[in-house]
């Protein structure tokens, strides 16, 4: 498969082909140069899975930050609520 089918398939898809591509090769039976195109089209894959987990732990980390940012905001010069046992003020 080229680079833009691989960045067309979703995690998921890329994940569940891995598998099978490493059952494969764990099974043997294969011949040296089917082994060679397996492991191949394994590290595309692994690829196109680091990618799409790399994109979703970017996109946690700006969601975290926004949030820590706004979080941040509403606290200034405001006593916040109180804890227990504890006055606000």
């Amino acid at each position: 498969m080229t680079d833009k089918v691989d960045e067309a398939l979703s995690y998921e898809q890329a994940r569940d082909e891995l598998i099978e591509v490493v059952r494969r090769l764990e099974a043997g039976g294969t011949t040296l140069e089917e082994s060679l195109a397996l492991w191949e089209r394994g590290e595309e894959l692994a690829r196109v899975c680091r990618r799409w987990l790399e994109g979703a732990r970017a996109r946690l980390d700006a969601a975290l930050a926004e949030e820590e940012d706004e979080g941040e905001g509403e606290g200034e010069g405001e006593a916040g609520p109180a804890k227990d046992g504890e006055r606000a003020g």
